[in-house]
C-alpha cells in the first residue's frame, strides 16, 4: 500500500471517529511516546488538557497529528503510542488498516456497558475500594503502571471516592473491559457490585445458587443478553428504577440500530465511510467487507457470481455440500442462504429455525460477531452457543426464543440424546427447517456430524414407511454442507476417491455437490494461488547429538533385552515402544514397561533434534529426569525438612537415572556446538528473512507438528536478534485439548493471539494444526510447512491461509525426511479430488441416488452392529469384576465398586482405607501454568511414586480422582485379564455417580 494513500485513511479515519477518538484517548501517556511531535505542539495540547478538560487536550492531539509534519512511519508512531499508553479502543479506530475496527454489534456491546456504569455510578463510588480494584486491573492486564499510579494518587490526595471516579473513568477507555472488569470485582471481595452490573439479582441468585464462579464469569462476558434480561425482569421494582431501565432499553435498541449516531462528520453520518474510503483510496476486497460491516448495521448482504452459482440449489430448497475454497466466502453464501430461507418461510406462514454446526468453539463467536448477526439480527433472533457457553435457560428454551443458533455440533447431539430418553426438556431435528453443516468433510465414521446425520437419515426412511401407510410424514430440515476440501479418505485410485466423495454426500444426504465452474475466472481474481516453493536441507552431514543419544538408547535396549525393528527417532519406533510399554504393563514386568517409558523420551528427543534444536531436545530430557528424580525421593507427609527423604528407586530406576547423569555432560557440551546445528532452522531463516523483507506489512504462518516444536520454533525466534531487526513478531498458537505433555492454550488465549495477528502486532504465528482450518485468520503472505505433511485436506486448508497478494506457501524439510514425497502425494490427491467431484457431478441422477441411497443403508447397519456390540459390554461388566493394578508395581488399588462419578466427569475412588495407600505432593503441572489458586496436590503411589491423579474439591469434601490412564485394568471375567486404557469412556462399564450423603461429615454437634 503506497504512503500517501495510507496517509489519506488515516487522516480520514480521525475525521470520522473524532468524537470517540477525544472519549477513549489519555493524553499525557501518549505524549509521551510520540518523540517526533514539536515542543511547541507538546506544550499546547498540555496546556488544553490542564485548562479546558481531558477531551480539549485529545483534540489538541488530533489536530497536531493532522497537522504534520509526517515523516515515515509516523502513523505506526501514533498507533503504537495509543496502545502502549493504555488507550487501546482508540488505536482501535485510528488503524487506517480497518483490521481491528470494533463491528456495530460490539460498538453497541461497549456502549451498553459503558451505560450500565453510568447507571450504576453512585453505588460504585461509594462502595468499590479503588486501590484493591486497580491492582487487580493491573495484574489482569486492563489497566498498565500508569493508570495503577494515577488512581493511588488521586485516592491519597481526594479520598477513595475520588480514586474510584478515576478507575471508572479509565476502564472504559480500555478494549473488552467489561467481563475483566466483573473478574477483578468478584477477586476483590466486591461481589455484590459484579452481581448489580452482571444482573445476579436475588431472584436470580436463589434459582441458580450452585452455579460455579465459571459459570458466574461467562455469563459475566454476555453483558447484552444478562443485563437485558435482567432488567425486564425488574422493571417493576419501583419508578425510579423503571424509569432507568427505559433509558437502558432505549439505548440498547439505539445502539442496536444506530451504532454511530454520535459520529459525524460534516456531509453525513458514518453510512458514508464505504463511499468516502472508496474515493480516497483502494482497499481490499477483505478491508470492503469489514467498512461495510462497519459503517451500517443493516450491511446489503450481496453474493458474487461465483457465489451465486453454487448457492442456487439450496435456495431452491436442495439439500447440497457447497465446496469453495478457503477465503472464497462459503459463510457469507450459508449466511444468504439463511436469510432466503427464513424470508420465504415467513412468507408461507411456516415455522423456520436454522441451526448452524461448527466443530470448533472459537468459529462460533467468529460466525455470530462477523457474519451472522450482522446481517440477520434486525430480522431475526440470532444466538451463538457452545461448551464455553453458560446460560440460564436450557439448550431447548434457547431453540424455542430464537430463529437462528450458531452452535458446537456436541450440544445439539446431547440434547438430541436427550430426547431419545423421553426427557421433556429436549431437541429434536424436526424442531429445525435448516441445518448448516461448516467443515463438512468431518461428516464420516463415529464423528459427532456423522451421529447426528444418522438420526436424520433414520428419520427419512421411517418417512418411507409412513408414505407407504399413507401416515403423516416426520418434518425434516433442508441440509446444507460447506467445505474447502471434501478429501480422498487416503484413496490411491480415482474409483476409492469417487467413493469417499459420494459416502460424504450420502452422510450429508445431498442431492448434489457443488463447484464454480461458470464463473471459476471471477473465483481466481478473488482467491488468490500462491507461488509455491520447496526448500530442501541437506541432511546428510554428521550428527554427534543424534550418534550419542541413539548409543544411550540401544545400551537401555541391551539391558532390558527389547529389540525394535524400525529405526531410532521415527514415528513407527514411537509407535512400537508405546506398545511395548503396555504390553510390559498388562504382564506386570516393570524392568520392561518403565525402560520402554524412557526410550520414548530419548525418540522424542531425536524428533526434537531433528526439527528444532539440540538444546531444546536436551532440555526435554533433562527436565525428565529431574522430574523422575523427584518422584522416586518421597519425604513424609509430616514435611519435616530435617528428616532425611527417602529413595524409591529400584534397580531399573538407578541404571536409567545413572545412565543419563553419566552422558548428561557430555550431551550438554554438544549442544554448545554451533556447526552441529540443525540444517533445517538454517533454511527457515534464510526463508523468513527473505519473505519478511519483501513487502512493507508482511504476515506469516509457519505450520508445525507439535506444541512442543511451536514453542521452541518461538523462543528460537526470541533468541535470534536479527529476526526482531527484519520487523518479525513472533507468537505460538497450539491447541486447547489436554492430551499433549505442553499445557494447553485456553480459548480466550487463543482470541487473544488471533486478535494481535489481525491487527499487526503480532505477525507471524509459530501454529500447530489449530490454524488450518476454520479460525477466521488474516489472509498472509507467507505461509510455511516445517517438516510438517499429513494429508491433502490439511495441504488445501494450510495454502489457503496464504491468500494476501503475491503470497508464497514453502514446504521447508528435510532431503530424507519424506516429506517432499508425502506433499506430492497430497499434490497428486487434490487433483484426483477434483477430478472424483467432476465425475460424481456427471454421474446420471438415477445411478447417483442408488449409490448413495446404498452407502445411507451401509452407515445405518454399521451403527447398530456398533451399539450392539457395545451395550453387550456394558451390560456384561459387573463393577465388582474389575480390579485397578497400579500401573508401575502393579499393587491391587481398588475394584470397581469402589469408583463413583462427579458430574459424569470426575471418577474418584471411595474405598475407605484408600488414603493410606498414597502420598500427596505438589501439583508441577498446575505450577508450571503458574495458577494463582490454591493447588490440591498429586497423589502418587506409596511404594512406587507412579502418579494416580489429583486430590480434588466437592462441595467441601476432598477427594482423590483417579486418571485411568496410570493403572491396569483387571476383568476377572476375562481371558484377556490386562488392559490400559487412555479414558474412563473407553471402559465398557458406566460407574454410578458420586453419593455425597453418605460422605457428607457429620458430627454430634452438627
Amino acid at each position: 500500500m503506497a504512503e500517501g494513500t495510507r496517509d489519506e485513511r488515516f487522516l480520514y479515519m480521525i475525521s470520522c471517529f473524532r468524537p470517540r477518538l477525544k472519549q477513549y484517548i489519555q493524553v499525557q501517556p501518549v505524549l509521551d511516546r510520540l518523540p517526533s511531535l514539536s515542543a511547541e505542539d507538546r506544550d499546547r495540547v498540555r496546556a488544553a488538557a490542564l485548562q479546558r478538560g481531558a477531551a480539549a487536550g485529545a483534540e489538541e492531539l488530533l489536530r497536531a497529528v493532522e497537522r504534520g509534519p509526517r515523516g515515515c512511519g509516523w502513523i505506526r508512531e501514533f498507533l503504537q503510542a495509543l496502545e502502549h499508553g493504555g488507550c487501546s479502543l482508540a488505536a482501535c479506530y485510528a488503524n487506517p488498516s480497518l483490521s481491528q475496527l470494533p463491528s456495530p454489534a460490539e460498538e453497541a456491546e461497549h456502549d451498553l456497558c459503558v451505560h450500565l456504569v453510568q447507571l450504576l455510578h453512585g453505588t460504585l463510588v461509594d462502595r468499590m475500594r479503588a486501590e484493591q480494584v486497580a491492582e487487580k486491573c493491573l495484574q489482569m492486564g486492563i489497566f498498565q503502571d500508569e493508570d495503577v499510579d494515577r488512581i493511588q494518587t488521586v485516592t491519597d490526595n481526594r479520598g477513595n471516592r475520588d480514586g474510584a471516579r478515576e478507575l471508572l473513568s479509565r476502564i472504559v477507555q480500555k478494549k473488552d473491559w467489561f467481563s475483566s472488569f466483573l473478574i477483578a470485582l468478584r477477586e476483590t471481595q466486591h461481589e455484590d457490585l459484579a452481581d448489580d452490573l452482571s444482573g445476579n439479582t436475588a431472584e436470580n441468585k436463589q434459582s441458580g445458587m450452585e452455579q460455579t464462579t465459571n459459570e458466574e464469569t461467562e455469563v459475566a462476558s454476555q453483558p447484552g443478553y444478562v443485563i437485558e434480561e435482567n432488567l425486564k425482569q425488574e422493571e417493576n421494582v419501583n419508578d425510579s428504577f423503571s424509569s432507568e431501565n427505559s433509558l437502558l432499553e432505549t439505548s440498547i435498541e439505539k445502539n442496536s440500530v444506530m451504532a454511530d449516531s454520535d459520529v459525524s462528520i460534516g456531509d453525513g453520518s458514518v453510512s458514508n465511510l464505504n463511499g468516502n474510503l472508496e474515493q480516497s483510496c483502494t482497499t481490499s476486497d477483505s478491508d470492503e467487507d469489514e467498512v461495510e460491516r462497519r459503517a451500517s448495521p443493516e450491511p446489503d448482504l450481496t453474493l458474487r457470481d461465483y457465489q451465486m452459482e453454487v448457492a442456487k440449489p439450496a435456495l431452491n430448497g436442495e439439500n447440497i455440500i457447497i465446496c469453495l475454497p478457503t477465503g472464497s466466502g462459503k459463510t457469507r453464501v450459508a449466511v444468504y442462504i439463511t436469510k432466503d430461507h427464513l424470508d420465504k418461510k415467513k412468507r408461507a406462514s411456516e415455522p423456520g429455525k436454522v441451526i448452524v454446526l461448527v466443530n470448533k468453539v472459537p468459529l462460533v463467536e467468529q460466525h455470530l460477531k462477523r457474519e451472522f448477526s450482522p446481517f440477520l439480527k434486525r430480522w431475526y433472533q440470532v444466538i451463538g452457543l457452545s461448551g464455553d457457553s453458560q446460560l440460564k435457560i436450557s439448550f431447548p428454551e434457547v431453540v424455542r426464543r430464537n430463529d437462528v443458533i450458531i452452535s458446537t455440533a456436541q450440544i445439539l447431539e446431547n440434547s438430541l440424546l436427550n430426547g431419545s430418553k423421553e426427557d421433556e426438556e429436549s431437541v429434536h431435528l424436526s424442531d429445525f427447517s435448516l441445518i448448516i453443516i461448516d467443515e463438512c468433510h468431518h461428516t464420516q465414521k463415529e464423528g459427532v456430524y456423522n451421529n447426528i446425520m444418522r438420526r436424520y437419515l433414520k428419520e427419512k426412511m421411517k418417512n418411507r414407511k409412513l408414505a407407504k401407510e399413507n401416515k403423516p410424514l416426520i418434518p425434516q430440515p433442508q441440509i446444507l454442507g460447506l467445505t474447502a476440501s471434501p478429501g480422498v479418505g487416503g484413496a490411491t485410485s480415482y474409483s476409492k476417491a469417487e467413493e469417499h466423495i459420494l459416502k460424504i454426500c450420502a452422510n450429508l444426504d445431498a442431492c448434489r455437490i457443488m463447484t464454480v465452474e461458470e464463473h471459476a475466472s471471477q473465483l481466481k481474481n478473488q482467491v488468490k494461488e500462491p507461488s509455491k516453493k520447496t526448500v530442501i536441507a541437506d541432511d546428510k552431514k554428521r550428527d554427534p547429538f543424534k550418534e550419542r543419544i541413539t548409543e544411550i538408547m540401544t545400551e537401555i535396549q541391551n539391558y532390558c533385552q527389547l529389540h525394535p525393528k524400525s529405526e531410532f527417532g521415527t514415528q513407527t519406533y514411537e509407535q512400537w515402544v508405546i506398545r511395548e510399554e503396555r504390553r510390559a504393563a498388562k504382564e506386570e514386568k516393570r524392568r520392561e514397561r518403565v525402560c520402554a517409558e524412557h526410550l520414548k523420551k530419548y525418540n522424542d528427543a531425536l524428533q526434537i533434534n531433528d526439527t528444532i534444536r539440540m538444546v531444546d531436545a536436551y532440555n526435554h530430557l533433562n527436565n525428565f529426569y529431574k522430574e523422575e528424580k523427584s518422584k522416586k525421593t518421597v519425604r513424609s507427609d509430616d514435611d519435616d525438612d530435617d528428616e532425611p527423604a527417602v529413595s524409591k528407586q529400584d534397580e531399573t530406576d538407578e541404571f536409567l537415572i545413572g545412565l543419563f547423569h553419566e552422558k548428561k555432560k557430555q550431551l550438554k557440551e554438544l549442544t554448545r556446538k554451533p556447526e552441529n546445528e540443525n540444517e533445517k532452522l538454517t533454511k527457515l531463516r534464510n526463508t523468513l528473512m527473505e519473505e519478511f523483507t519483501k513487502i512493507e506489512e508482511p504476515r506469516g504462518i509457519i505450520f508445525t507438528k507439535t506444541r512442543l516444536s511451536a514453542f521452541a520454533l518461538f523462543q528460537w525466534i526470541k533468541d535470534n536478534p536479527k529476526f526482531e531487526e527484519v520487523g518479525i513478531k513472533a507468537h505460538y498458537l497450539i491447541g486447547s485439548g489436554h492430551k499433549s505433555e505442553m499445557k494447553p492454550m485456553t480459548q480466550n488465549e487463543q482470541r487473544e493471539i488471533i486478535d494481535k495477528f489481525r491487527c499487526g502486532n503480532v505477525n507471524l504465528l509459530i501454529a500447530t494444526t489449530v490454524a488450518e482450518e476454520g479460525l477466521d485468520i488474516k489472509e498472509c503472505n507467507i505461509v510455511i510447512r516445517y517438516g510438517l505433511v499429513t494429508n491433502e485436506i490439511a495441504m488445501v486448508q494450510a495454502r489457503g491461509r496464504a491468500r494476501a497478494d503475491e503470497s508464497t506457501y514453502a514446504l521447508v524439510a528435510s532431503s530424507g525426511s519424506g516429506a517432499v514425497e508425502r506433499e506430492n502425494v497430497n499434490i497428486f490427491r487434490e487433483k484426483m479430488m477434483y477430478k472424483a467431484i467432476q465425475r460424481v457431478q456427471k454421474m446420471p441422477q438415477e445411478e447417483y441416488l442408488n449409490k448413495i441411497q446404498s452407502f445411507q443403508l451401509q452407515s445405518i447397519v454399521e451403527k447398530q452392529m456398533k451399539v450392539v456390540r457395545d451395550q453387550r459390554k456394558t451390560y456384561k461388566k459387573n463393577p465388582s469384576l474389575i480390579k485397578f493394578l497400579c500401573k508401575n508395581c502393579s499393587k491391587p488399588i481398588c475394584s470397581g465398586e469402589d469408583i463413583q462419578v462427579i458430574e459424569d466427569m470426575h471418577h474418584v475412588s471411595v474405598k475407605k482405607d484408600f488414603q493410606s495407600l498414597y502420598h500427596t505432593r505438589e501439583n508441577k503441572t498446575l505450577q508450571d501454568k503458574h495458577a494463582d489458586y490454591q493447588t490440591n496436590g498429586e497423589i502418587i503411589c506409596k511404594d512406587c511414586g507412579q502418579a494416580w491423579g489429583n486430590m480434588m474439591v466437592h462441595r467441601g469434601l476432598d477427594l482423590p480422582c483417579l486418571k485411568i490412564r496410570n493403572f491396569v485394568v483387571v476383568f476377572a471375567d476375562k481371558k484377556t485379564t490386562n488392559n490400559i486404557f487412555k479414558k474412563w469412556g473407553d471402559l465398557p462399564i458406566r460407574f454410578p455417580s458420586f453419593d455425597y450423603a453418605a460422605h457428607f461429615p457429620s458430627s454430634d454437634e452438627d
